[in-house]
């Protein structure tokens, strides 16, 4: 399964991770894990790119990919971020026929303010 963890600070978005397979499909046909990924690497391209939002990812070969937004997000990088969210809850609808699981999950998560903030 493939989990995404969106984090927030007073409801603004700061980052998110994403780990794990769908396991749809053998790797390299998995359509699942192929269109988290697509909808990712597009939402972080779109921010580097779209807007002035500083941003630091990360990615892994084993399909692990962290994002964070230092400075926090304007409008329209927060804008990206809800069509992400969108894209993902559609996609956690989706459901395995033989046991029921999801391929996606996402969850959301409160942080707390640095200690040195």
């Amino acid at each position: 399964m493939i989990c995404i963890t969106v984090y927030c600070r007073n409801g603004a978005y700061t980052g998110f991770d994403a780990a794990g397979h769908a396991e749809y499909e053998e790797s390299g046909r998995d359509i699942i894990c192929a269109a988290a990924s697509a909808l990712i690497v597009n939402t972080v391209n779109s921010i580097e790119t779209l807007t002035d939002n500083t941003v630091e990812d990360e990615k892994e070969e084993d399909g692990f990919s962290s994002c964070r937004f230092p400075d926090g997000l304007d409008r329209d990088g927060a804008l990206l971020m809800e069509s992400l969210i969108l894209g993902l809850k559609q996609m956690a609808e989706i459901r395995d026929a033989s046991d029921n699981k999801p391929y996606v999950t996402l969850l959301f998560e409160e942080v707390q303010e640095d200690a040195e903030s």
